[in-house]
């Protein structure tokens, strides 16, 4: 349905949730573009000279103002991002170059960037909140990293690369999603579905029905992928398919749809940038408004972690290799035979199999678990809510306090689609802020309640018992990973903050907004959490114990891989936005070859393509900062151990201090004050290391 006239066009309705019930890709344009209108109004009113350079008069109606662009932008990039149909899909880019002009603009604009500065060093400043000088310090700091104290004749240049780099980063997520739904493997040879669990042979098989083929239909979406390279017994199936995943957006396929010269052009943008800013590269710029102070100490951190990791991580190789030669036959053991070999291992060492462990994972049950570990934690409840969606496979939930009052809410979607782009992640529909009401009656204040987004990308339910649907069932990982992301949203839903720039996760340093998150993690692996979030598909049983201890025991099962692994990713993400020359002679490739055989372990075929999918450091906010994975790491394993020496992992006043110190303070003050508010001291590495198995408890 098409809304001609402003007024009923739902993107501009920001009185309450967002209308997805009536959203149209033809309202994009013309909402966007009156928000645009309105914001650059509102600029030329509030940049005017007669405007007193103070909080009241300035800074808190600019930011109520931009509020509604970025609410209802946000709508826009969400729908892309869970619903990239050809329609939405033009909607989005056809206004990008809007925004990310706008947006540009603002960034260089003098007037506003003096008003703050001016508040900045004003006698106001002492009596604002924390909250607010915080977020005054950070306007003073983004305007100076968007530009605004370059010269005349550099800002069209600097507004130009902006708008670039944000449509290249659309174009990588949409090539690297369009790659992924070009491929599918049709298997109609019964007896290539060897070794692989009844529920993913049931979803396949639907898969084909519903092209109208006969077979089972393989993807490379990761609730069809995954499985076929852990457990399927056929080897050309997992080397086909581990061919087709390693080589998405690449030189191999479709032209148009090859990352290669996206990657160069976005590595030559940011270079450009930095240096019009004054750096030595992006890598300086993206540490500004980080916790890391520079780049050589990240590098410091991540090659003594490498070190440490080694050991573990050569043992770990060493032990699949013996393995798959001397138990599977396996000789030399391929890179589409790793996850089998390490799922066979793993089977042999502990008496159990991933695939037994999730039949206990029914989603109703995790719901059920999760909903209660933060309710124990955190003293909220939560509560089933209506609201229009996206999807009919979303669910939509509320937070409230003891006394029932409203929290927070959020959308719970948890299955792939081939037009939802891959991953999990949690986004911002509605920020918590301070409302000011204006009545007959006079003034008021009213609280802005925050909503969120949950996306993942697990396995819908597949096939019938007793006429009725079987239920979700997830794999332990995706158990983690629906922790994970609701950890983040519990940062964003939970805080006590009133400014929207600093509420939340906003304003939070890059490098600890993966605290939360990690954190939550820890719940997935306590028995008494346990005990109530699993019931078997078929039997109802709980998880057994001696199941259980099984999990616990393989908990750190190939830890020292794992983090060189990560260790890699990050390393490679660093130089390359350091001292790495996009105009060089040296390709991308041979950067990640020098990174690998500095700590990688297991090194993949020549013909891997990583860097053209690597969809966190090209399309995402992770560039030069996926360090931020392992450094928050530090910080998450070390807020647990409170947890660990109270003898309780919800333990009341540890986890009131959690709540306080951490989750409810957002970026009101930095991250390290907020640590060490938690602790009580600096975080320390050896509780990482010590919950990944790597040094002795």
């Amino acid at each position: 349905m098409t809304h001609h006239n402003l007024q009923d066009n739902p993107l501009l309705d920001l009185s309450g949730l967002p209308r997805f019930d009536l959203l149209s890709p033809e309202d994009v344009q013309p909402a966007i573009g009156e928000l645009l209108s309105r914001c650059r109004g509102l600029i030329e009113t509030l940049a005017a000279d007669g405007v007193a350079a103070t909080w009241a008069d300035f800074a808190a109606p600019l930011a109520d103002g931009f509020e509604q662009l970025s609410r209802a932008w946000g709508i826009v990039g969400h729908v892309h991002s869970v619903n990239d149909v050809p329609e939405w899909r033009d909607a989005y880019n056809q206004m990008l170059p809007e925004v990310s002009r706008f947006y540009a603009e603002v960034g260089q604009n003098l007037r506003l960037f003096a008003k703050y500065k001016a508040i900045a060093e004003g006698s106001e400043f002492a009596t604002l909140s924390s909250a607010q000088q915080r977020v005054v310090e950070h306007e003073v700091r983004d305007f100076r990293l968007a530009g605004a104290e370059l010269p005349a004749a550099s800002k069209p240049r600097f507004q130009a690369i902006s708008e670039e780099l944000a449509q290249l980063a659309a174009r990588f997520s949409e090539n690297l999603l369009d790659a992924t739904n070009a491929f599918s493997e049709l298997v109609t040879d019964a007896n290539e579905l060897s070794g692989l669990p009844d529920d993913v042979r049931q979803a396949a098989r639907e898969a084909a029905e519903r092209d109208g083929a006969s077979g089972w239909k393989f993807t490379l979406h990761m609730p069809s992928y995954l499985p076929v390279m852990q457990y399927a017994d056929s080897r050309r199936l997992r080397a086909a398919m581990y061919r087709a995943y390693a080589t998405r957006a690449a030189e191999f396929g479709p032209a148009e749809l090859d990352n290669t010269p996206l990657i160069r052009r976005l590595l030559e943008l940011r270079r450009e940038e930095a240096q019009l800013l004054g750096y030595g590269s992006f890598a300086e710029v993206s540490l500004v408004p980080k916790m890391a102070e520079s780049v050589p100490q990240i590098l410091a951190f991540l090659r003594d972690l490498a070190t440490r990791a080694r050991p573990f991580a050569e043992r770990d190789v060493a032990d699949l290799r013996d393995f798959a030669s001397r138990e599977l036959g396996l000789q030399p053991m391929e890179a589409w035979d790793v996850a089998y070999v390490s799922e066979k291992l793993l089977q042999a060492r502990y008496a159990f199999s991933e695939q037994e462990v999730k039949q206990y994972f029914t989603e109703e049950r995790v719901l059920s678990g999760l909903f209660s570990a933060i309710e124990t934690l955190f003293d909220v409840r939560l509560r089933p809510d209506e609201a229009p969606v996206w999807h009919e496979d979303v669910r939509f939930f509320r937070i409230e306090n003891p006394a029932g009052e409203l929290v927070g809410q959020f959308y719970l979607d948890l299955y792939a689609r081939e037009t939802k782009r891959g991953g999990a992640w949690m986004d911002e529909a509605i920020g918590r802020r301070r409302l000011r009401l204006q009545s007959p009656a006079g003034s008021s204040d009213a609280i802005q309640k925050p909503v969120a987004y949950l996306n993942c990308n697990f396995s819908r339910p597949v096939g019938e018992k007793d006429g009725r649907p079987r239920p979700a069932i997830f794999t332990h990982d995706e158990v983690s990973t629906l922790f994970h992301e609701t950890g983040h949203g519990l940062h964003h839903l939970l805080t006590q903050v009133d400014e929207p720039g600093v509420a939340g996760i906003h304003g939070v340093e890059w490098d600890a907004v993966e605290l939360p998150s990690q954190f939550m993690e820890n719940y997935c692996w306590e028995w008494s959490v346990l005990q109530g979030m699993t019931a078997h598909i078929d039997s109802g049983e709980s998880l057994p114990r001696a199941l259980f201890d099984k999990m616990l025991a393989a908990r750190n099962f190939q830890s020292g891989m794992q983090t060189l692994r990560q260790v890699e990713f990050s390393l490679f993400d660093l130089l390359l936005h350091s001292d790495f020359d996009p105009a060089g002679e040296r390709s991308v490739l041979e950067l990640l070859a020098d990174v690998r055989r500095e700590v990688a372990v297991l090194v993949p075929p020549p013909w891997h393509r990583f860097p053209n999918s690597f969809s966190h450091i090209f399309a995402g906010g992770y560039a030069a900062g996926y360090y931020s994975y392992k450094w928050a790491e530090v910080l998450s394993a070390d807020c647990y151990g409170a947890f660990e020496e109270a003898g309780n992992p919800f333990d009341q006043s540890t986890g009131d201090r959690f709540l306080r110190e951490i989750l409810s303070v957002g970026g009101s003050r930095p991250a390290i004050d907020n640590f060490r508010a938690f602790r009580g001291r600096d975080p320390q590495v050896d509780a990482l290391l010590r919950h990944s198995g790597m040094i002795a408890v």
